[in-house]
């Protein structure tokens, strides 16, 4: 075995240069005469741009997809222009733009405070605790308060209706794959 600047690469001193072969699948575990899934597996082995034969490599695929995944695809279009779905982006977007411009004014204003007023940021509340360790704190607190409230947003008004959406989505890509699940 070479390395890709073409000096060969020894197991050490007691075996020759290009001496080791790649692992066997009953070496790794594998039952007898089973091989790799893996259709990048080969490709990855050999070199960039050959093939494991050695020569060029081969035709590339078509980037087409197959008619089944077309009509799958029109599925996804058609349950993402339904009313439903647009429902459930429209409450996502309800919470989630809210908190975040909430919650990158209260960061910001932080920042700002920190570097604009340190006398204020600097003044003692109680004992070694001053201004600044407390709305550090609270911004740990806000972020675990923000995070709590939207897995309960998503959970209260967003799961049911986005697994309703999921489910009927999955029931008509089967049904345009012809059945197969």
């Amino acid at each position: 075995m070479q390395s890709s600047n073409g000096r060969p690469r020894g197991g050490g001193p007691e075996s020759p240069a290009g001496s080791q072969e790649p692992p066997t699948p009953s070496a790794l575990g594998a039952p007898d005469g089973a091989g790799y899934d893996d259709p990048w597996y080969e490709a990855l082995a050999s070199g960039w741009g050959e093939s494991p034969g050695g020569g060029p490599a081969g035709a590339v695929p078509s980037a087409r997809p197959a008619p089944e995944k077309v009509a799958a695809a029109d599925v996804y279009l058609q349950v993402q222009r339904s009313q439903a779905f647009q429902e459930v982006r429209n409450r996502y977007r309800r919470f989630v733009v809210p908190a975040v411009t909430g919650f990158f004014a209260w960061y910001v204003g932080y920042v700002v405070a920190a570097t604009t007023a340190p006398g204020l940021m600097a003044h003692p509340v109680v004992g070694a605790v001053n201004v600044a360790m407390l709305a550090g704190l609270g911004q740990f607190l806000s972020t675990f308060l923000l995070t709590w409230a939207y897995a309960r947003h998503a959970r209260l008004r967003r799961d049911r209706a986005a697994l309703e959406l999921r489910w009927d989505t999955q029931e008509l890509t089967r049904g345009a794959r012809g059945g197969a699940s």
